[in-house]
């Protein structure tokens, strides 16, 4: 290797891609254009940065399969960063191998990681923490080191393990010191803030409050009966109800516990739960059916009576009932959880992330770009979707994800 390739190799690393495309800018050589790739890919253009690390592959020889492997690492972190999540992960999982056998363990521990952040983003926590238990962070340098507690504190977010989290964001704030490179110093930075910004919204009665992810996380032991509107699930201090695949159900028990110790009318049920503007025979018909499911489901921790106007909540062991919601409360507010990153998504990735058929994201998108609250660039497979994040919330701590526990 030359000197100038190594001379651009080290300013890579260092985050100046600048100093990195001065020395092989006009150079066409596999590992010239393999640099100039990430490059482009740290300056933003990541369609020329894929084009740039395809050439560079392709022209590497037979006897070349290390450097091949560090452009499909290269490509696949392209791949996420885009958010191009149906990027073969058996190829990314493939070139890691090459770079394990050929000795490169810091390039095949930036692979795990790859692996380990699109699983973070698709929702699968048990083996992206399995591909991040797989590494000794303190092998790694400072940079790898930085995005291995990110990935920590990704996890634990998810989770509701806020103590796991800032000590993760505390060990990522050292490495990235040391690594003395800003994007990752901001992104440290970035992540602390959403730790401390409002993760939810707690309802008690008429009153709300807005809760941090360390009181979310305490409310999970709480004695009250919770309706949790944010992973669906109605629990006390000794059971949990999952009620994600039944939305009428948890309509029907977020009103009445909204209205605890008050009853509700038939006529406000039937709006919240089947969006009836005119109450007749079938829909009350229909309401009582639903009401004995919900009083069937529920029986270990409420219990749901008749009274003159509808009908009320009591619950078995708690002394209070408190209502967990999302801070910013939107009919396809999943879908505007995962766009709040800021990053560009396509249906696609957005349809794997919530494992939901494409048609149902592509009808979100559709609705939430009326309403201006989205927007798309590019056409056809290029097609994106983004939006700004709401400033002072962090809906992403709270998709969907295992509960804790369970």
């Amino acid at each position: 290797m030359d000197s100038l390739i190594t001379a651009a190799a080290h300013a890579l690393a260092a985050g100046d891609p600048f100093g990195a495309l001065n020395r092989v800018a006009l150079r066409n050589d596999p590992p010239a254009l393999a640099l100039r790739g990430i490059a482009m890919a740290q300056l933003g253009d990541l369609d020329r940065a894929k084009l740039l690390l395809r050439q560079a592959a392709r022209a590497f020889g037979p006897k070349e399969a290390l450097s091949r492997a560090r452009c499909i690492v290269a490509e696949a972190e392209i791949a996420l960063v885009s958010r191009d999540l149906g990027w073969p992960a058996k190829t990314l999982d493939a070139a890691r191998a090459t770079l394990e056998r050929h000795g490169d363990r810091v390039n095949g521990a930036h692979a795990r990681h790859l692996e380990a952040r699109r699983l973070l983003l698709i929702g699968r926590l048990d083996e992206a923490e399995r591909k991040l238990g797989e590494l000794d962070p303190d092998l790694l340098p400072p940079a790898l080191r930085t995005a291995h507690e990110l990935a920590i504190a990704g996890i634990a977010m998810r989770r509701l393990r806020s103590k796991t989290a800032r000590d993760a964001l505390a060990r990522a704030k050292q490495a990235a010191h040391e690594a003395d490179i800003p994007a990752l110093t901001a992104e440290v930075e970035s992540t602390a803030q959403a730790l401390n910004s409002p993760a939810a919204r707690l309802i008690s009665g008429r009153k709300e409050r807005p809760l941090l992810l360390d009181e979310v996380e305490a409310l999970q032991t709480s004695e009250a009966l919770v309706v949790d509107a944010c992973r669906h699930v109605v629990r006390d201090a000794q059971a949990a109800i999952p009620l994600a695949t039944r939305p009428v159900l948890f309509a029907l028990a977020r009103t009445l516990a909204e209205a605890w110790p008050g009853d509700v009318t038939r006529e406000l049920l039937l709006a919240r739960a089947f969006g009836a503007r005119h109450a007749d025979e079938s829909h009350r018909a229909r309401l009582r059916v639903e009401i004995g499911r919900l009083r069937s489901i529920l029986h270990s921790v409420a219990d749901i009576s008749a009274t003159k106007q509808g009908f009320a909540l009591a619950p078995c062991r708690a002394r209070d009932v408190l209502i967990l919601a999302r801070p910013v409360e939107e009919q396809h507010g999943a879908v505007l959880a995962f766009l709040a990153d800021g990053e560009a998504w396509s249906s696609s990735a957005l349809a794997l992330a919530l494992s939901a058929s494409q048609r149902t994201v592509q009808r979100a998108l559709d609705g939430l770009a009326l309403a201006g609250k989205v927007q798309s660039v590019g056409r056809g497979r290029a097609l994106r979707w983004m939006t700004t994040p709401v400033p002072g919330f962090t809906t992403t701590l709270l998709l969907p994800a295992p509960l804790p526990g369970g």
